[in-house]
Protein backbone atom coordinates (compact mmCIF):
# COMPACT_ATOMS: atom_id res chain seq x y z
CA UNK A 1 0.00 0.00 0.00
CA UNK A 2 1.29 3.41 -0.61
CA UNK A 3 1.45 6.02 1.66
CA UNK A 4 1.06 9.50 0.94
CA UNK A 5 4.90 10.99 2.12
CA UNK A 6 3.76 14.51 2.63
CA UNK A 7 0.45 13.78 4.43
CA UNK A 8 2.35 11.30 6.73
CA UNK A 9 5.11 14.00 7.33
CA UNK A 10 2.92 16.73 8.19
CA UNK A 11 0.72 14.20 10.50
CA UNK A 12 4.24 13.46 12.15
CA UNK A 13 5.47 16.84 12.48
CA UNK A 14 1.66 18.16 13.88
CA UNK A 15 1.49 14.89 16.61
CA UNK A 16 -1.51 14.36 14.99
CA UNK A 17 -2.81 11.41 17.47
CA UNK A 18 -5.68 10.38 14.82
CA UNK A 19 -2.95 8.49 12.67
CA UNK A 20 -1.92 6.42 15.52
CA UNK A 21 -2.20 2.95 13.87
CA UNK A 22 -2.65 3.97 10.26
CA UNK A 23 0.88 4.37 9.70
CA UNK A 24 4.22 3.94 11.10
CA UNK A 25 6.90 6.34 11.20
CA UNK A 26 10.58 4.91 10.33
CA UNK A 27 14.70 6.77 11.19
CA UNK A 28 17.09 5.86 10.16
CA UNK A 29 19.36 7.32 11.80
CA UNK A 30 18.03 6.03 15.35
CA UNK A 31 16.69 2.63 13.40
CA UNK A 32 13.72 3.11 15.62
CA UNK A 33 9.64 2.94 13.95
CA UNK A 34 6.99 5.09 16.07
CA UNK A 35 3.79 6.27 16.19
CA UNK A 36 2.25 9.10 14.00
CA UNK A 37 1.95 11.10 17.49
CA UNK A 38 5.12 10.14 18.64
CA UNK A 39 6.61 13.65 21.18
CA UNK A 40 10.47 13.33 20.43
CA UNK A 41 11.66 16.06 17.70
CA UNK A 42 10.29 15.47 14.53
CA UNK A 43 12.86 13.97 12.49
CA UNK A 44 14.41 14.98 8.79
CA UNK A 45 12.45 14.23 5.90
CA UNK A 46 15.56 12.43 4.35
CA UNK A 47 15.48 9.84 7.46
CA UNK A 48 12.07 9.21 7.17
CA UNK A 49 10.34 6.25 5.50
CA UNK A 50 6.94 5.62 6.62
CA UNK A 51 5.28 2.02 6.73
CA UNK A 52 1.73 0.35 6.68
CA UNK A 53 2.06 -1.90 9.63
CA UNK A 54 4.01 -2.03 13.02
CA UNK A 55 5.30 -5.82 11.17
CA UNK A 56 6.55 -4.02 7.97
CA UNK A 57 8.69 -1.23 10.10
CA UNK A 58 10.41 -4.54 12.16
CA UNK A 59 10.56 -6.57 8.83
CA UNK A 60 12.82 -3.83 7.71
CA UNK A 61 15.40 -3.67 10.59
CA UNK A 62 13.35 -1.28 13.05
CA UNK A 63 12.82 -1.24 16.62
CA UNK A 64 9.57 -0.67 18.54
CA UNK A 65 10.19 2.77 20.56
CA UNK A 66 10.63 2.83 23.75
CA UNK A 67 8.46 6.47 24.57
CA UNK A 68 5.60 6.26 22.28
CA UNK A 69 5.38 2.23 22.13
CA UNK A 70 3.61 1.79 18.43
CA UNK A 71 2.91 -1.23 18.83
CA UNK A 72 0.50 -0.26 21.23
CA UNK A 73 -1.28 1.90 18.78
CA UNK A 74 -4.83 1.55 17.91
CA UNK A 75 -5.68 -0.39 15.00
CA UNK A 76 -6.22 0.92 11.36
CA UNK A 77 -9.90 1.84 10.79
CA UNK A 78 -9.51 0.93 7.16
CA UNK A 79 -8.91 -3.03 7.89
CA UNK A 80 -11.65 -2.57 10.68
CA UNK A 81 -14.20 -1.14 8.42
CA UNK A 82 -13.25 -2.90 5.00
CA UNK A 83 -14.93 -6.08 3.88
CA UNK A 84 -12.42 -7.69 1.28
CA UNK A 85 -9.93 -10.22 1.98
CA UNK A 86 -7.32 -8.37 3.80
CA UNK A 87 -9.38 -6.52 6.03
CA UNK A 88 -10.76 -10.33 6.80
CA UNK A 89 -7.27 -11.48 7.35
CA UNK A 90 -6.39 -9.13 9.70
CA UNK A 91 -9.60 -9.52 11.98
CA UNK A 92 -8.39 -12.86 11.83
CA UNK A 93 -4.98 -12.45 12.51
CA UNK A 94 -6.53 -10.09 15.54
CA UNK A 95 -8.17 -12.54 17.10
CA UNK A 96 -5.04 -14.86 16.87
CA UNK A 97 -5.88 -17.95 13.99
CA UNK A 98 -2.62 -17.81 13.18
CA UNK A 99 -1.30 -18.56 16.23
CA UNK A 100 -3.92 -21.57 16.64
CA UNK A 101 -4.33 -22.96 12.72
CA UNK A 102 -1.57 -21.78 11.08
CA UNK A 103 -1.42 -19.86 7.86
CA UNK A 104 -2.69 -22.77 6.24
CA UNK A 105 -5.53 -22.19 8.70
CA UNK A 106 -5.84 -18.93 7.96
CA UNK A 107 -5.58 -19.18 4.02
CA UNK A 108 -8.24 -21.96 4.21
CA UNK A 109 -10.60 -19.52 6.45
CA UNK A 110 -10.40 -17.21 3.38
CA UNK A 111 -10.72 -19.57 0.55
CA UNK A 112 -7.02 -18.63 -0.60
CA UNK A 113 -3.47 -20.51 -1.09
CA UNK A 114 -0.92 -19.33 1.22
CA UNK A 115 1.01 -18.13 -1.50
CA UNK A 116 -1.49 -15.73 -2.52
CA UNK A 117 -2.57 -14.89 0.73
CA UNK A 118 0.87 -13.74 1.65
CA UNK A 119 1.09 -11.34 -1.75
CA UNK A 120 -1.94 -9.02 -0.70
CA UNK A 121 -1.14 -8.58 2.12
CA UNK A 122 2.39 -7.89 1.42
CA UNK A 123 1.39 -5.61 -1.59
CA UNK A 124 -1.38 -3.65 0.93
CA UNK A 125 0.21 -4.10 4.61
CA UNK A 126 4.34 -4.56 3.60
CA UNK A 127 4.47 -7.75 5.54
CA UNK A 128 2.66 -11.33 5.28
CA UNK A 129 0.85 -13.33 7.55
CA UNK A 130 3.50 -14.70 9.98
CA UNK A 131 5.79 -11.68 9.73
CA UNK A 132 2.07 -9.76 11.23
CA UNK A 133 1.18 -12.43 13.65
CA UNK A 134 4.94 -12.29 15.07
CA UNK A 135 4.23 -8.94 15.79
CA UNK A 136 1.07 -9.41 17.56
CA UNK A 137 2.57 -12.17 19.58
CA UNK A 138 5.25 -9.73 20.56
CA UNK A 139 2.99 -7.53 21.77
CA UNK A 140 1.14 -9.73 23.71
CA UNK A 141 4.48 -11.24 25.33
CA UNK A 142 5.80 -7.72 25.97
CA UNK A 143 2.52 -7.01 27.89
CA UNK A 144 2.40 -10.12 30.14
CA UNK A 145 6.43 -9.84 30.90
CA UNK A 146 5.20 -6.65 32.46
CA UNK A 147 1.95 -7.20 33.77
CA UNK A 148 2.41 -10.59 35.39
CA UNK A 149 4.66 -12.49 37.26
CA UNK A 150 4.52 -15.67 35.41
CA UNK A 151 7.99 -17.06 34.27
CA UNK A 152 9.75 -16.27 31.30
CA UNK A 153 9.87 -19.46 29.75
CA UNK A 154 5.85 -19.81 30.46
CA UNK A 155 5.39 -16.09 28.63
CA UNK A 156 7.04 -17.61 25.55
CA UNK A 157 4.85 -20.37 24.64
CA UNK A 158 1.53 -18.58 25.77
CA UNK A 159 2.07 -15.52 23.50
CA UNK A 160 2.50 -18.52 20.57
CA UNK A 161 6.24 -18.77 20.45
CA UNK A 162 7.75 -21.97 19.33
CA UNK A 163 10.62 -22.39 21.75
CA UNK A 164 12.36 -19.86 23.96
CA UNK A 165 15.36 -19.27 21.71
CA UNK A 166 12.69 -17.77 19.16
CA UNK A 167 11.08 -15.74 21.84
CA UNK A 168 14.25 -14.01 22.73
CA UNK A 169 15.41 -13.31 19.20
CA UNK A 170 12.26 -11.69 18.33
CA UNK A 171 12.01 -9.57 21.52
CA UNK A 172 15.53 -8.47 21.05
CA UNK A 173 14.96 -7.49 17.48
CA UNK A 174 11.57 -5.66 18.24
CA UNK A 175 12.16 -4.10 21.32
CA UNK A 176 16.13 -3.87 21.28
CA UNK A 177 15.96 -5.78 25.17
CA UNK A 178 15.57 -9.03 25.98
CA UNK A 179 12.79 -10.29 27.87
CA UNK A 180 14.53 -10.17 31.59
CA UNK A 181 15.65 -6.71 31.13
CA UNK A 182 11.91 -5.46 30.09
CA UNK A 183 10.70 -6.93 33.20
CA UNK A 184 13.60 -5.35 34.88
CA UNK A 185 11.72 -1.99 34.65
CA UNK A 186 7.86 -2.51 35.02
CA UNK A 187 6.36 -0.59 37.87
CA UNK A 188 6.69 -2.66 41.36
CA UNK A 189 4.18 -5.47 40.94
CA UNK A 190 1.03 -5.12 43.38
CA UNK A 191 -1.70 -6.67 41.22
CA UNK A 192 -3.99 -9.25 42.19
CA UNK A 193 -2.79 -12.71 40.77
CA UNK A 194 -3.79 -14.24 37.53
CA UNK A 195 -4.95 -10.97 36.50
CA UNK A 196 -3.60 -9.06 33.91
CA UNK A 197 -4.26 -5.32 33.25
CA UNK A 198 -3.44 -2.85 30.80
CA UNK A 199 -4.80 -0.14 28.23
CA UNK A 200 -6.26 -0.20 24.81
CA UNK A 201 -5.14 2.82 23.00
CA UNK A 202 -8.56 4.46 20.69
CA UNK A 203 -9.10 7.60 18.45
CA UNK A 204 -10.42 10.67 20.48
CA UNK A 205 -13.36 11.29 20.81
CA UNK A 206 -15.05 8.44 22.72
CA UNK A 207 -18.40 8.91 24.09
CA UNK A 208 -18.31 5.91 26.95
CA UNK A 209 -21.57 7.17 27.47
CA UNK A 210 -23.68 6.42 24.39
CA UNK A 211 -21.92 2.63 24.60
CA UNK A 212 -23.07 1.73 28.34
CA UNK A 213 -26.28 3.28 28.57
CA UNK A 214 -26.88 0.62 24.93
CA UNK A 215 -24.92 -2.19 26.83
CA UNK A 216 -26.68 -1.70 30.42
CA UNK A 217 -30.12 -2.16 28.84
CA UNK A 218 -29.66 -5.49 27.80
CA UNK A 219 -27.66 -6.79 30.29
CA UNK A 220 -27.75 -10.45 31.52
CA UNK A 221 -27.32 -12.57 34.52
CA UNK A 222 -24.01 -14.43 34.22
CA UNK A 223 -22.96 -13.08 31.06
CA UNK A 224 -22.45 -9.24 31.73
CA UNK A 225 -22.97 -6.19 33.61
CA UNK A 226 -22.91 -2.27 34.13
CA UNK A 227 -21.55 -0.75 37.39
CA UNK A 228 -21.28 3.20 36.62
CA UNK A 229 -18.76 3.94 34.39
CA UNK A 230 -17.38 -0.03 34.33
CA UNK A 231 -18.42 -2.92 32.01
CA UNK A 232 -17.86 -5.96 33.11
CA UNK A 233 -18.39 -9.72 30.65
CA UNK A 234 -17.57 -13.05 31.01
CA UNK A 235 -15.10 -14.36 27.45
CA UNK A 236 -15.68 -17.77 25.85
CA UNK A 237 -12.16 -18.19 24.65
CA UNK A 238 -10.03 -20.76 22.34
CA UNK A 239 -8.87 -21.98 25.39
CA UNK A 240 -10.82 -21.59 28.06
CA UNK A 241 -13.22 -19.14 29.74
CA UNK A 242 -12.07 -15.57 31.09
CA UNK A 243 -13.51 -12.40 31.88
CA UNK A 244 -13.22 -8.39 31.51
CA UNK A 245 -13.60 -5.15 33.07
CA UNK A 246 -13.48 -2.24 30.80
CA UNK A 247 -13.50 1.38 32.19
CA UNK A 248 -13.15 4.21 29.13
CA UNK A 249 -11.05 6.93 29.55
CA UNK A 250 -9.73 10.07 27.47
CA UNK A 251 -7.42 8.67 25.78
CA UNK A 252 -7.40 5.02 26.99
CA UNK A 253 -9.63 2.17 27.54
CA UNK A 254 -8.70 0.70 31.00
CA UNK A 255 -9.10 -3.15 31.17
CA UNK A 256 -8.40 -5.91 33.22
CA UNK A 257 -8.87 -9.50 32.20
CA UNK A 258 -8.74 -12.50 33.94
CA UNK A 259 -7.82 -15.38 31.65
CA UNK A 260 -7.95 -19.24 32.43
CA UNK A 261 -5.36 -19.78 29.95
CA UNK A 262 -2.79 -16.72 29.05
CA UNK A 263 -3.05 -18.10 25.60
CA UNK A 264 -5.80 -16.45 25.36
CA UNK A 265 -5.11 -12.76 26.01
CA UNK A 266 -4.57 -11.65 22.14
CA UNK A 267 -7.76 -12.86 20.97
CA UNK A 268 -8.93 -11.57 24.39
CA UNK A 269 -7.71 -8.00 23.75
CA UNK A 270 -8.83 -8.22 20.01
CA UNK A 271 -12.51 -8.84 21.31
CA UNK A 272 -12.58 -6.56 23.49
CA UNK A 273 -11.59 -3.66 21.11
CA UNK A 274 -13.85 -5.08 19.10
CA UNK A 275 -17.13 -4.68 21.46
CA UNK A 276 -16.25 -1.14 22.06
CA UNK A 277 -15.28 -0.85 18.49
CA UNK A 278 -11.91 1.39 19.60
CA UNK A 279 -10.62 1.56 16.06
CA UNK A 280 -13.55 3.57 14.69
CA UNK A 281 -12.25 7.12 13.36
CA UNK A 282 -14.49 9.20 15.06
CA UNK A 283 -13.84 12.63 13.34
CA UNK A 284 -14.35 10.85 9.37
CA UNK A 285 -17.67 9.51 10.70
CA UNK A 286 -18.75 12.37 12.46
CA UNK A 287 -17.37 14.59 10.06
CA UNK A 288 -19.37 12.88 7.19
CA UNK A 289 -22.54 12.77 9.09
CA UNK A 290 -22.64 16.34 10.56
CA UNK A 291 -22.85 17.26 7.12
CA UNK A 292 -26.75 16.32 6.99
CA UNK A 293 -28.09 19.07 9.00
CA UNK A 294 -30.88 16.66 10.55
CA UNK A 295 -27.92 15.23 12.41
CA UNK A 296 -25.37 18.09 12.36
CA UNK A 297 -26.89 18.97 15.98
CA UNK A 298 -26.65 15.58 17.63
CA UNK A 299 -23.05 15.10 15.94
CA UNK A 300 -21.77 18.42 17.52
CA UNK A 301 -23.87 17.32 21.15
CA UNK A 302 -22.15 13.99 21.15
CA UNK A 303 -19.52 13.80 19.05
CA UNK A 304 -17.51 10.17 19.28
CA UNK A 305 -20.88 7.69 19.22
CA UNK A 306 -19.67 4.27 18.82
CA UNK A 307 -20.68 1.32 17.37
CA UNK A 308 -21.57 -1.26 20.47
CA UNK A 309 -20.08 -4.45 18.45
CA UNK A 310 -20.04 -7.86 20.17
CA UNK A 311 -17.15 -10.45 21.27
CA UNK A 312 -19.75 -13.35 20.48
CA UNK A 313 -20.80 -13.59 16.89
CA UNK A 314 -23.64 -16.34 17.80
CA UNK A 315 -24.24 -14.67 21.24
CA UNK A 316 -25.56 -11.06 19.07
CA UNK A 317 -27.42 -13.81 16.56
CA UNK A 318 -29.71 -14.93 19.20
CA UNK A 319 -30.24 -12.08 20.76
CA UNK A 320 -30.87 -10.81 17.24
CA UNK A 321 -33.94 -13.19 16.96
CA UNK A 322 -35.46 -13.28 20.61
CA UNK A 323 -35.55 -9.00 19.76
CA UNK A 324 -37.27 -9.18 16.68
CA UNK A 325 -40.46 -7.43 16.89
CA UNK A 326 -40.41 -6.77 20.54
CA UNK A 327 -39.17 -4.46 22.88
CA UNK A 328 -35.41 -4.63 24.99
CA UNK A 329 -37.17 -5.36 27.64
CA UNK A 330 -39.33 -7.78 26.53
CA UNK A 331 -35.96 -9.35 24.55
CA UNK A 332 -34.13 -9.30 27.79
CA UNK A 333 -36.97 -11.17 29.58
CA UNK A 334 -37.23 -13.79 27.23
CA UNK A 335 -33.18 -14.52 26.65
CA UNK A 336 -33.20 -15.05 30.50
CA UNK A 337 -36.26 -17.49 30.44
CA UNK A 338 -33.48 -19.18 27.66
CA UNK A 339 -30.73 -18.62 29.78
CA UNK A 340 -32.21 -20.36 32.74
CA UNK A 341 -32.90 -23.55 30.64
CA UNK A 342 -29.40 -24.20 29.66
CA UNK A 343 -28.46 -23.66 33.60
CA UNK A 344 -31.54 -26.11 34.17
CA UNK A 345 -30.19 -28.14 31.59
CA UNK A 346 -27.00 -28.00 33.19
CA UNK A 347 -27.79 -28.44 36.51
CA UNK A 348 -26.29 -25.42 37.38
CA UNK A 349 -28.19 -24.09 39.34
CA UNK A 350 -27.68 -20.50 38.72
CA UNK A 351 -29.28 -18.26 41.11
CA UNK A 352 -29.05 -15.14 39.19
CA UNK A 353 -30.61 -16.43 36.00
CA UNK A 354 -33.59 -17.30 37.75
CA UNK A 355 -34.46 -14.18 39.76
CA UNK A 356 -36.50 -11.77 38.30
CA UNK A 357 -35.61 -9.34 35.74
CA UNK A 358 -33.40 -6.29 36.61
CA UNK A 359 -33.93 -2.89 35.50
CA UNK A 360 -30.41 -1.14 33.83
CA UNK A 361 -30.22 0.93 36.98
CA UNK A 362 -30.31 -2.05 39.66
CA UNK A 363 -27.92 -4.19 37.48
CA UNK A 364 -25.26 -1.55 38.17
CA UNK A 365 -25.08 -2.87 41.49
CA UNK A 366 -25.26 -6.67 40.64
CA UNK A 367 -21.80 -7.53 40.81
CA UNK A 368 -22.23 -7.10 44.91
CA UNK A 369 -24.47 -10.14 44.70
CA UNK A 370 -21.85 -13.07 44.97
CA UNK A 371 -24.67 -15.35 43.13
CA UNK A 372 -24.01 -12.95 39.97
CA UNK A 373 -20.51 -11.92 40.37
CA UNK A 374 -19.20 -15.16 38.12
CA UNK A 375 -19.35 -14.15 34.55
CA UNK A 376 -19.21 -16.71 32.40
CA UNK A 377 -20.41 -15.73 28.68
CA UNK A 378 -23.17 -17.09 26.11
CA UNK A 379 -23.52 -20.31 26.13
CA UNK A 380 -22.47 -21.70 23.07
CA UNK A 381 -23.96 -22.97 19.97
CA UNK A 382 -24.17 -26.49 20.16
CA UNK A 383 -25.16 -26.25 23.91
CA UNK A 384 -28.17 -24.57 22.31
CA UNK A 385 -28.53 -27.09 19.73
CA UNK A 386 -28.78 -29.61 22.38
CA UNK A 387 -31.36 -28.21 24.76
CA UNK A 388 -34.57 -29.56 24.93
CA UNK A 389 -38.12 -27.72 23.82
CA UNK A 390 -39.14 -27.05 27.00
CA UNK A 391 -36.12 -25.25 27.99
CA UNK A 392 -36.10 -22.53 25.50
CA UNK A 393 -39.36 -21.09 27.50
CA UNK A 394 -40.67 -19.44 24.49
CA UNK A 395 -43.17 -19.78 20.74
CA UNK A 396 -42.54 -22.28 19.05
CA UNK A 397 -41.66 -20.70 15.31
CA UNK A 398 -38.76 -18.67 17.48
CA UNK A 399 -37.21 -22.05 19.32
CA UNK A 400 -37.60 -23.47 16.04
CA UNK A 401 -35.41 -20.51 14.22
CA UNK A 402 -33.07 -20.56 17.35
CA UNK A 403 -32.85 -24.20 17.16
CA UNK A 404 -31.70 -24.09 13.62
CA UNK A 405 -29.19 -21.09 13.85
CA UNK A 406 -27.32 -22.86 16.52
CA UNK A 407 -26.86 -25.70 14.27
CA UNK A 408 -25.68 -23.54 11.49
CA UNK A 409 -23.81 -22.37 13.70
CA UNK A 410 -22.05 -25.03 15.36
CA UNK A 411 -21.59 -26.94 11.80
CA UNK A 412 -19.86 -24.18 10.24
CA UNK A 413 -22.77 -23.21 7.74
CA UNK A 414 -22.91 -19.57 8.98
CA UNK A 415 -19.78 -18.09 9.97
CA UNK A 416 -19.83 -15.11 12.19
CA UNK A 417 -16.67 -14.81 13.59
CA UNK A 418 -14.76 -11.37 12.97
CA UNK A 419 -13.63 -12.98 9.32
CA UNK A 420 -16.40 -13.51 8.16
CA UNK A 421 -17.55 -12.64 4.55
CA UNK A 422 -20.21 -9.89 5.36
CA UNK A 423 -22.35 -10.61 2.27
CA UNK A 424 -22.06 -14.55 2.44
CA UNK A 425 -23.07 -14.42 6.23
CA UNK A 426 -25.77 -12.31 5.42
CA UNK A 427 -27.21 -14.56 2.65
CA UNK A 428 -26.76 -17.67 5.00
CA UNK A 429 -28.65 -15.94 7.92
CA UNK A 430 -31.71 -15.36 5.71
CA UNK A 431 -31.61 -19.33 4.12
CA UNK A 432 -32.60 -20.24 8.12
CA UNK A 433 -36.34 -20.19 8.40
CA UNK A 434 -37.28 -17.11 10.46
CA UNK A 435 -34.51 -14.77 9.77
CA UNK A 436 -35.01 -11.96 7.33
CA UNK A 437 -33.09 -8.62 6.16
CA UNK A 438 -33.66 -6.95 9.77
CA UNK A 439 -32.03 -9.91 11.77
CA UNK A 440 -29.53 -10.33 9.27
CA UNK A 441 -28.50 -6.36 9.50
CA UNK A 442 -28.49 -6.10 13.15
CA UNK A 443 -26.01 -9.50 12.83
CA UNK A 444 -23.84 -7.70 10.15
CA UNK A 445 -23.82 -4.73 12.35
CA UNK A 446 -22.42 -5.82 15.48
CA UNK A 447 -21.11 -9.20 15.18
CA UNK A 448 -19.34 -8.79 11.90
CA UNK A 449 -18.59 -5.30 12.12
CA UNK A 450 -20.07 -3.77 8.78
CA UNK A 451 -20.14 0.24 9.31
CA UNK A 452 -22.74 0.81 6.79
CA UNK A 453 -25.96 -1.09 7.66
CA UNK A 454 -29.19 0.52 8.08
CA UNK A 455 -32.76 -0.89 8.95
CA UNK A 456 -35.04 1.28 7.67
CA UNK A 457 -38.06 -0.77 9.17
CA UNK A 458 -36.73 -0.33 12.35
CA UNK A 459 -39.57 1.20 15.04
CA UNK A 460 -36.84 3.21 17.44
CA UNK A 461 -34.89 4.31 14.23
CA UNK A 462 -38.29 5.90 12.49
CA UNK A 463 -39.40 7.48 15.67
CA UNK A 464 -35.76 8.92 15.84
CA UNK A 465 -35.89 10.02 12.51
CA UNK A 466 -39.40 11.60 13.16
CA UNK A 467 -37.50 13.18 15.74
CA UNK A 468 -35.07 14.69 14.02
CA UNK A 469 -37.51 15.89 11.22
CA UNK A 470 -36.22 13.10 8.43
CA UNK A 471 -38.78 11.39 6.47
CA UNK A 472 -40.07 8.59 9.05
CA UNK A 473 -41.56 5.78 6.57
CA UNK A 474 -38.98 2.46 5.68
CA UNK A 475 -39.02 3.86 1.90
CA UNK A 476 -38.10 7.32 2.25
CA UNK A 477 -35.99 6.94 4.98
CA UNK A 478 -33.79 4.34 3.53
CA UNK A 479 -33.48 7.24 0.64
CA UNK A 480 -32.45 9.51 2.93
CA UNK A 481 -29.57 7.24 4.71
CA UNK A 482 -28.09 6.70 1.03
CA UNK A 483 -26.56 10.40 2.08
CA UNK A 484 -24.92 8.54 5.15
CA UNK A 485 -23.12 5.89 3.11
CA UNK A 486 -19.89 4.40 3.86
CA UNK A 487 -21.42 5.18 7.49
CA UNK A 488 -25.26 4.72 8.11
CA UNK A 489 -24.42 1.61 11.34
CA UNK A 490 -23.55 5.08 13.12
CA UNK A 491 -26.28 7.12 11.75
CA UNK A 492 -28.30 4.41 12.55
CA UNK A 493 -27.19 4.23 16.52
CA UNK A 494 -27.75 8.44 16.54
CA UNK A 495 -31.83 7.67 15.54
CA UNK A 496 -31.91 4.75 18.20
CA UNK A 497 -30.18 7.90 20.67
CA UNK A 498 -32.57 10.30 19.36
CA UNK A 499 -35.92 8.09 19.40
Amino acid sequence: MELDFERCYRAVDSRDQRFDGCFYTAVRTTGIYCRPSCPAVTPKRENVTFHPSAAAAQRAGYRACRRCRPDAAPGSPEWDARADTVGRAMRLIGDGVVDREGVNGLATRLGYTERHLNRMLTAELGAGPLALARAQRAQTARILVETTDLAITDIAFASGFGSVRQFNDTMLEVYARSPGKLRETRPAAGGEPGVINLRLAHRAPLHAASLLEFLAARTLPGVDEVDGDTYRRGLSLPHGTGSVALRAGERWVHATLRLEDVRDLAPAVARCRRLFDLDADPEAVDGELGRDPALEGVVRKEPGVRVARAVDGFEMAVRAVVGQQVSVAGARAALRRLLRGVSDANDVGDVAAVGPSPSPESSAASHTDPAAAVLTGFPSAQAIADLDDQAFGMPNARRATIRALAAAVASGTVDLNPGADRAEAVARLQEIPGIGPWTAGYVAMRAIGDPDVFLETDLAARRGAAALGLPDTPRALAEHAGNWRPWRSYALVRLWRSA
